[in-house]
Parts: structure tokens; C-alpha cells; sequence
């Protein structure tokens, strides 16, 4: 396959076109406080196995994403350690005994050096691939995710990770608006919550494709050769 050349991916609500290398892989949220047992997600009381499902896919389409010598970004949820940009309401939303910046199972939860706040070793980022810390649920703001992209030339996206409603929704309506078209391989995203998970992916498939396109991974993969 040249990267160089149109392919197209049967999704919903209809095939989805790109050129390989002008299209990244992003990659959201695949920390270890969200899909490890032990971790900040299970602690709250979540089941994780509904976001560890999404390891396996996420490492095959990674894997050929590497393999055609394409461009993969990662991002992380999370604060500086001094925590001032962080805002108050964020800080005590949920009402929860344990909150951001407290010490969790992982080091201080959602602080950027601490263990929880890593990327899972299953998706680990190579050297040359850039990782966006974010301090919101979105990947574009108070990033430089939109400067990298314009620099690399990236005109599509396919945007994998968790959670399905909250990160990944958010940061597809984003590019939406930056006139970026986003593909969503549905194994390869997830929700603590099954019909958030339903409803998150309908929301961005609705009306024509609102704010982008839903496929699966080995669809992907096909178009990929």
C-alpha cells in the first residue's frame, strides 16, 4: 500500500476516505489510573474490564499504524504538580473523599510524573511519537495538538481510547470544529458505563455524521492491507 494513496473504510454513515499520510492516529487517555486494576477508576468504583477490552484492538491497529510508518500521537489527562492549572470546580466536582491531586493507589492522582498518570506498557509511546498532556478532557485545549498537526501536515484523524463519552467525544467535537475529520473505531474505545458507551458513539455518527465517522478496527485494518 502507498501511504500516499486514497483508501477507504466501510463506516457509518458512510465509507470514510483518507490518505494515510496525511492522517494520525490519536490515541486518548490510556492511562494507568483509568484501565489497571487498583488504580483511580477501580478505587471509585468502576469496572475496568469494560476499558481494558479496548487494549488488544488499540495494539494491533497501533502496530500497523507503525509498521506503514504513520503518524500516532498519545495524550494524557492531567495536571502540573503544583496543580495551578487546575481549576477550583474541577478540583471539588463529584463531592469525593479522594480527589485530584490527593494521594490515590498510583501516586497523586491526575499529576503529570506520577505513576497512575503514565500510559499503559501495552500502548507505551515510541521515542518520536508525541505525547499531549491536557488538562481538560479535550486534546486541543491548552495543547499544542493543533500546531503539531498543521506541522506534520495531518488533514484526518482516527481517534482511539477512554472514555467514549467524555475524552474521546470531547476532543472529536473539537477537531470537528478545526475542520479535522474523525474516524472512531468503535473496539478501540471505551466507557466504565456500557450505554454511554452506546449512546457516545451514536452521538458522533447522528445526522449525517455530525461530528464524524464509526467504523471497528479490522475495517481499518483492511483498508490499511
Amino acid at each position: 500500500m502507498s501511504t500516499s494513496t486514497l483508501v477507504s473504510v466501510e463506516a457509518e454513515p458512510y465509507a470514510f476516505e483518507f490518505i494515510p499520510a496525511e492522517t494520525a492516529l490519536v490515541i486518548i487517555d490510556m492511562q494507568r489510573d483509568f484501565l489497571e486494576p487498583g488504580g483511580f477508576g477501580e478505587m471509585l468504583g468502576n469496572d475496568v474490564s469494560q476499558l481494558r477490552r479496548t487494549i488488544e484492538p488499540n495494539k494491533k491497529l497501533l502496530a500497523a499504524w507503525r509498521a506503514a510508518g504513520l503518524q500516532v500521537i498519545h495524550t494524557r489527562e492531567g495536571h502540573r504538580p503544583d496543580l495551578t492549572d487546575l481549576p477550583p470546580a474541577k478540583k471539588i466536582r463529584g463531592k469525593s473523599a479522594t480527589t485530584i491531586g490527593d494521594v490515590g493507589p498510583m501516586g497523586r492522582i491526575l499529576v503529570r510524573g506520577e505513576e497512575g498518570h503514565d500510559i499503559i506498557k501495552e500502548l507505551y509511546p515510541l521515542p518520536d511519537e508525541p505525547v499531549i498532556d491536557k488538562p481538560g478532557k479535550g486534546a486541543f485545549f491548552a495543547t499544542d495538538l493543533q500546531a503539531i498537526l498543521q506541522n506534520k501536515g495531518i488533514k484526518k484523524l482516527v481517534v482511539t481510547g477512554v472514555t467514549t463519552e467524555v475524552c474521546v467525544n470531547t476532543t472529536v467535537r473539537e477537531a470537528n470544529d478545526r475542520g479535522y475529520d474523525c474516524l472512531v473505531p468503535s473496539d478501540c474505545v471505551g466507557s466504565y458505563f456500557p450505554e454511554f458507551q452506546e449512546m457516545g458513539l451514536k452521538m458522533i455518527k447522528a445526522q449525517g455524521g455530525i461530528f464524524g465517522w464509526v467504523s471497528d478496527s479490522d475495517k481499518i485494518l483492511a483498508a490499511l492491507g
